[in-house]
């Protein structure tokens, strides 16, 4: 992806440095099940808050410093990176909204170490980057990034700006309502039964973020083998190729972020037609 010369977003709040840390493993119902485990309750969205209450514990927590952090020259480069890719955003939705007789609120997006407090609660870098609706906020520990490309095997610059764009297509659901109408939801129907649901939202972040990608191939922003990359990081992160990688079979009505082959196609969806009118993945999922 092309970032030389353009802007950084001013939406950045860097946290990194501060605040609790979080060490080993969390317990997910009873059993340490570290990165994969976690990321298969909550990757790219949900309730980071509630992996740490009554369901789950930590080995302990430490007091961060409050400044004078350095990161290395590579951390520093996804820095910048994230922070282009999160000024593309803003500049693409202020424009799609715009033609919408809309106006796009930025949203803004925190980098942190180890763990996080927002107002969906404290959070470990372990849940992976996520949205919070209650302050509007994208919130990534750049660590994750290794573990993209490392554990997941899906590396890339624009692997990276897709988990951007995905986190910020659910901002894009606040705006548009959809997030206080699922919150509705949630309080109406069984676990079992808003999984569902919660992949549709899911499915919808994706083919937002393929809108995005849409808008950046036009402006010519995209090199070859991006939106390779992009598909990569959609299958990598899908619930039916995590839950095989980490326990060796799956349970579809577990699901809460759609299958690999759900994740491609929503996000193949999007970059085709680039618009809002093509992703009501409610209504295609039957809901």
């Amino acid at each position: 992806m092309k970032t030389g010369g353009r802007r950084g977003s001013s939406n950045i709040e860097d946290r990194r440095g501060q605040g609790p840390r979080v060490g080993g493993p969390i317990a997910l119902g009873g059993g340490g099940l570290g990165i994969i485990g976690i990321i298969l309750f909550l990757l790219l969205g949900g309730d980071p808050g509630s992996l740490l209450g009554d369901g789950g514990t930590s080995s302990g927590v430490q007091q961060g410093g409050s400044s004078g952090y350095a990161g290395t020259a590579q951390e520093e480069e996804l820095a910048d990176f994230v922070s282009v890719v999160l000024a593309d955003t803003e500049e693409v939705w202020g424009e799609i909204f715009e033609q919408q007789g809309m106006t796009y609120e930025d949203p803004t997006l925190v980098l942190y170490t180890g763990s996080v407090q927002s107002a969906c609660g404290l959070s470990s870098a372990a849940v992976g980057p996520f949205y919070c609706p209650g302050d509007q906020k994208l919130y990534i520990d750049l660590s994750f990034y290794n573990e993209l490309q490392n554990q997941f095997e899906a590396p890339g610059d624009f692997a990276m700006a897709y988990v951007v764009a995905h986190e910020v297509g659910h901002h894009v659901q606040t705006l548009l309502g959809i997030s206080d109408e699922m919150a509705k939801v949630r309080q109406r129907v069984s676990g079992e039964a808003y999984n569902k649901y919660s992949v549709a939202m899911e499915l919808q972040a994706d083919y937002l973020a393929g809108v995005w990608a849409k808008h950046e191939q036009e402006k010519g922003y995209l090199e070859s083998g991006d939106f390779e990359e992009a598909i990569r990081a959609a299958s990598a992160v899908g619930d039916d190729t995590i839950q095989r990688r980490a326990r060796g079979y799956v349970v579809p009505d577990s699901f809460t972020h759609g299958t690999s082959e759900q994740r491609m196609y929503w996000f193949k969806r999007g970059y085709q037609y680039g618009d809002l009118d093509h992703g009501d993945t409610f209504t295609e999922l039957g809901l």
